[in-house]
């Protein structure tokens, strides 16, 4: 037997003591997969209580739903896209208190066309200005300020590093809505950073 062939054979086992309700094989699941699902839900959600609630939600569901599991993904896929749309219920129930409207972060031009206000150039992606040293928390602070479709699809492209297809699904839009919602909802991120790279760029 091969190794592929052993490795599938042995998913094939373990999702079957799932399936029959296995309480040790799902407490070997939640070890597994436990702390990546986490991972996920705290960048998505930004709060360590819904993330945790997340997750847990996520695993109840998955448990209830393990006998509709086909093996066409495998099963830590399948699991993370039910902590996604998880994560998606959280932040489609929360209060919109802080959220600005993305009509009001888009960039503004004069009539001939000459940008408004002063210029960022806004070449890095929204992973690597994460990598700079103290602004993550800032970055994610505003991602989690935006209305709640440009901030989903912010998080789903640009921090889940989801395909346009595997994002559009979760939200349930056509790619070709997908691409026109994270275009504006980049420019809008851009705009609700510009004062602290700005700042940034007049210490240097």
């Amino acid at each position: 037997m091969s190794r592929h062939a052993a490795d599938a054979h042995v998913q094939a086992e373990f999702v079957a003591a799932l399936k029959a309700g296995d309480e040790a094989a799902f407490r070997v699941l939640m070890e597994r997969e436990g702390g990546r699902l986490l991972a996920v839900a705290r960048r998505m959600l930004g709060r360590e209580d819904d993330a945790q609630e997340a997750v847990q939600a996520s695993f109840v569901k998955a448990a209830r739903a393990i006998g509709g599991f086909d093996g066409q993904a495998a099963l830590g896929t399948w699991l993370y896209r039910i902590a996604i749309n998880e994560c998606l219920m959280v932040l489609r129930a929360r209060a919109r208190a802080r959220e600005v409207a993305v009509e009001d972060l888009q960039p503004l031009f004069d009539r001939w066309d000459c940008r408004q206000e002063p210029l960022w150039q806004f070449n890095e992606s929204v992973e690597e200005m994460l990598e700079r040293r103290g602004v993550a928390e800032r970055i994610m602070d505003a991602i989690h300020s935006l209305p709640e479709t440009a901030r989903n699809v912010i998080l789903l492209r640009d921090i889940e590093e989801l395909s346009t297809e595997d994002a559009a699904k979760a939200l349930g839009i056509t790619p070709g809505a997908l691409k026109v919602r994270l275009h504006r909802a980049r420019a809008a991120l851009k705009k609700l950073l510009e004062p602290l790279f700005l700042d940034a760029d007049e210490e240097k």
